[in-house]
């Protein structure tokens, strides 16, 4: 715990058994209360290796996508009880020392939700990001800071910390199951008028790493833009989709 609140990690996780072990070795249990692992269908023993270190490891009968895996894993982190809930993938690409320091963000009343951005720093290309998807991370930022009226150094960072009154108060459910879901994620924070901090992230890009291939990430910028698009429309009241039917914090 952090000034008395409950901090459950999850990862949601897709062939993750090579990584797996050495992400959760990195966690700092002296902070964090629980881990959830949900395997989204995986062909690897990703579940194998999960029940083994004792981690709260729940299997999809079939591949749910992105999406639907932290779906999951939000439920069954309220579930537990969590007050923050951190979320980071396995695949070791984000380093897991860093969870304390996003977590407090939080605990201490500053944040409602923490990004540990790549693109803060000068990291994101040292660290071996290919450099289509830096072009690529900086243009789709920038639109989206452009139609979101909002300032972030990225929206694309899987590595985010979220307090449970974001989790129990977004309409998580209407968003894709896809990878877009990360953005329509952060645009429903903004709308709802959650405070947002960032800290810097070191990444790392290597062959066990999860990454996306070209095309499902052009899939993903449009879906971004489609995501800023919706949100720059609805608070002009011309439209009213449902990923923004809430109510403002």
């Amino acid at each position: 715990m952090l000034n008395g609140k409950k901090i459950v990690v999850v990862l949601p996780a897709y062939n993750a058994a090579k990584t797996l072990e050495k992400t959760y070795r990195e966690i700092p249990f002296e902070f964090v209360d629980d881990v959830v692992l949900v395997d989204d269908a995986s062909r690897d023993d990703t579940a194998e290796v999960a029940r083994k270190l004792g981690l709260h490891t729940i299997v999809h009968e079939s591949n749910k996508g992105y999406g639907g895996n932290q779906k999951t894993c939000y439920r069954a982190a309220l579930g537990l009880g969590a007050d923050i809930v951190v979320m980071l993938h396995p695949d070791y690409q984000y380093t897991p020392k860093l969870i304390t320091a996003v977590s407090a963000m939080i605990a201490y009343g500053e944040f409602d939700a923490v990004l540990a951005s790549r693109i803060l720093g000068v990291g994101a290309l040292k660290g071996g990001m290919p450099l289509y998807k830096f072009i690529a991370n900086r243009f789709l930022t920038l639109t989206e800071n452009m139609l979101l009226g909002h300032k972030l150094s990225e929206y694309h960072t899987g590595y985010r910390a979220f307090s449970r009154e974001i989790l129990e108060s977004l309409p998580l459910d209407e968003n894709s199951d896809d990878f877009v879901f990360d953005n329509q994620m952060i645009a429903q924070i903004i709308w709802a008028d959650f405070r947002i901090g960032e800290v810097s992230c070191p990444t790392k890009y290597f062959p066990e790493a999860s990454s996306i291939n070209f095309k499902r990430s052009v899939k993903y910028g449009f879906g971004v833009l489609g995501t800023g698009l919706q949100f720059r429309l609805a608070k002009m009241g011309i439209i009213s989709p449902s990923i923004f039917k809430m109510g403002k914090r």
